[in-house]
This record gives structure tokens, sequence and C-alpha cells, in this order.
């Protein structure tokens, strides 16, 4: 937690691309000014267009307020001229002054951060897009400060459900923590109120059709496509669990699950239904698969006249590639 002595007299550096992130520490450096001083007075402005005289206006106490927080955008933009007076400032900040530079990354300005980097009245908060095996952490992070468990496959669910935008996992977990306050959260749970999400109906599509089950596969992809899920997911979603079933195939065997799960690049519960759906193919029948797939997807990017009739094609196709189909 970002506390008044942490920001208060110094400067708080944020970079990176990833703007949820960014914004959540920018939100924490005022929420702490503003419990040290709720008159404090809050301003916001661009470096394009920053100068040093506006830079010292805005430190300066005011009439009403001596504490004051101060949020630069787009530090990457700043004038060349105003580079010597930001530095001198940052060397010896106002102490009422809560003074955040946010740089939204990449060379341009790189620098300026490096000298910044340098001070000791620097802190730096980095907002760098999550890797694919952080998101599960960032879940269960985000749960934990709302006191709040989740089962790890549970995490891997709600990630698959609703997607790798960072604001929406964030609102995901918050309405599952008021939900279910103070319960560790199971799958079943999760999937109580996010299983019908349009990438989870996707997913449905893809297992049901793995595992030669062909009337379902069909009943799950009309459903999705009745109420309005792009075409595009779905081939999207039978071509990751080719992909992952074709892994899971060719990993050597007697591998221990942990290994196997960083072999093929899985949760735990999907290792179990790979393991299930890898009963009825074979190496052959996985290709061909595959290649059925990435027909329909041209299919449909090339705009088809008629694309449920094409991903439907797609799954009695991939059915009749396994080996054994029902």
């Amino acid at each position: 937690m970002t506390t008044p002595q942490d920001v208060l007299g110094r400067l708080t550096l944020v970079t990176g691309p990833e703007e949820f992130l960014g914004e959540r520490a920018i939100t924490g450096v005022r929420s702490a000014v503003r419990s040290h001083d709720a008159e404090a007075e809050f301003s916001d402005t661009m470096a394009a267009s920053l100068t040093m005289a506006e830079l010292g206006d805005l430190a300066s106490p005011s009439l009403f307020s001596a504490t004051r927080c101060i949020v630069v955008r787009g530090l990457e933009d700043l004038p060349e001229e105003s580079v010597p007076g930001l530095l001198e400032y940052a060397a010896a900040p106002a102490e009422d002054v809560a003074l955040v530079l946010a740089h939204g990354g990449g060379p341009k300005g790189s620098g300026l951060l490096g000298k910044l980097r340098k001070l000791p009245t620097v802190t730096e908060v980095k907002s760098a897009p999550l890797t694919a095996r952080e998101f599960p952490g960032f879940v269960v992070n985000e749960l934990r400060a709302r006191k709040v468990r989740i089962d790890p496959d549970a995490a891997d669910f709600l990630i698959q459900a609703v997607g790798q935008d960072l604001r929406s996992l964030s609102a995901a977990t918050s309405q599952l923590a008021n939900d279910f306050e103070g319960q560790p959260l199971s799958v079943e749970m999760v999937k109580k109120y996010f299983g019908g999400r349009a990438e989870a109906k996707s997913f449905a599509v893809a297992d049901h059709t793995l595992y030669g089950q062909t009337a379902k596969a069909l009943e799950e992809l009309r459903w999705a496509l009745d109420r309005g899920t792009p075409p595009v997911l779905v081939t999207s979603a039978m071509a990751g669990g080719l992909r992952s079933l074709a892994k899971f195939m060719s990993a050597p065997r007697g591998m221990r699950n942990n290994d196997l799960m960083r072999e093929v690049g899985v949760p735990g519960w999907k290792l179990d239904t790979l393991r299930r759906q890898s009963h009825g193919w074979d190496a052959d029948g996985v290709g061909r698969a595959i290649r059925t797939v990435a027909s329909a997807d041209a299919d449909i990017k090339g705009q088809a006249s008629d694309a449920a009739y094409a991903l439907e094609k797609m799954v009695l196709d991939v059915v009749r590639a396994r080996p054994r189909h029902s």
C-alpha cells in the first residue's frame, strides 16, 4: 500500500505500456496524498506542453493548500529544453508535493529515464504487459487483496473465460469476491458467473469436437452463434485446442504433471482434459484436423457467405479426422 511518506517530497516514475497497471499506480499516489491532506490540490498535465515555469507554478503552494499532487503524462514527449529543469527539480523536490511522471514505454526519452532512475528521490513503478504465465498470479493477488482465495484451476478458467484484459479481469475478481465473500473459489463457482462468456463457449465447442461428441459440439456452436459469438473465436479456440493436443501427444512419456504442464503450456485442469481427449486421436488425425481448421479460418476471414455453415462443416470434418470417432 502506498503511503504519504512514499510520495510526498519525492517523484514517482511510472513506466511501461500497460495502461491499467500504470493508472493503478497513479491512483495509489493520489490516494496516499488525499489520506495525508483532504484539502490537497491535484493537477494533471501532458509533458509535451510542460515548461519549467508551468511546473514551478504547479508545485508552488496555493492559498488553499500547501500539499499538491501533480501528474505529468507522456514523459517521452517532454521538450528537450525542459529536461535540465526537470532533473534539477527531481534532485530536490518540494517537500509537500507528490510528482508523478508517466512514460508510456519505448526508446523515446530513455536518456531522461536513465538519469531519473539514478536519483535517490525517484521511485519507479513498472507497468509492463504481463506474460501468459503471469496472469494467474495477477488473479490470485487481486483476490488476495480482497481476502479471498482461489484454486489455481479456477484462476486459469477465469482467464480463459474473461480474456487477458487486466481491467476486465480485475472487475471479474471484484464481482466474485463480493458474491462469494470469504469462500475459496472453485472452478464451478467461477463457471457459474463466467461460463457463458463468448470465449468460454468457443472453448466448449472445441472441447466437445475433440472428444468426438458431434451432437454436443454442434449444439454449443449454434448456441454460441445465436448469441453473437464471433466465428473467428470458434476457429481460434479449435486451433488452440489442437495445438495443445499435438504438444501433449508428442511429449515424452512418463513426465511428471508439473513438467508436462510446462512442456505443453497448459494448466493442470486442461492437462486432464487433453489426457482424456487424446484417447481418440493419433498424429495423422491431428494433422488432418489442423489443416481443416486452417481452411475454415481462411474461409471465415475471407468473408465466407455462410460462416455458420463453414463452422458446422469444420466441426464435422474434425470429428471425422479422429481414428475413433462417434
